[in-house]
């Protein structure tokens, strides 16, 4: 179980970084924005999706183990679930509504929470590795 929590988590925390720091950054400089934004738009359901079914397969491989990392992988799951279901919709009204101040606000906020998940699942990896 360990093993396979580990890959896992290792997933996620690639996964992350490669989508936060690599896709993103690269579909805003290799497509104009009227393509780039709806692309991004159509790729974050399946982001999350992804990062909420890793954190919580690797919650549960760790629950009877670590209760501390199993806690940690959770609430990546939990708080992804609210960015998928409210944080990214609210994004993605303040930009169809033209809302300049509300869109900066939640896009920080989602910016924010990807690196938290990112820096947990960073700190749940050096664990897992006896660091």
């Amino acid at each position: 179980m360990h093993i396979a929590a580990l890959l896992l988590t290792a997933l996620l925390f690639g996964g992350m970084t490669l989508y936060a720091f690599g896709f993103a950054a690269f579909v805003f400089s290799a497509l104009p924005a009227e393509t780039a934004g709806p692309l991004i738009r159509r790729a974050f359901p399946h982001f999350y999706l992804f990062v909420l079914i890793t954190s919580a397969l690797s919650a549960a491989l760790l629950a009877m183990g670590d209760p501390l990392v199993a806690a940690t992988l959770a609430a990546i799951a939990l708080t992804t679930l609210l960015a998928r279901q409210v944080l990214m919709p609210a994004i993605n009204t303040a930009t169809d509504n033209g809302r300049t101040r509300a869109f900066r606000w939640l896009h920080g906020a989602s910016v924010a929470l990807t690196l938290a998940h990112i820096a947990g699942a960073g700190w749940v990896l050096v664990r897992l590795a006896g660091g």
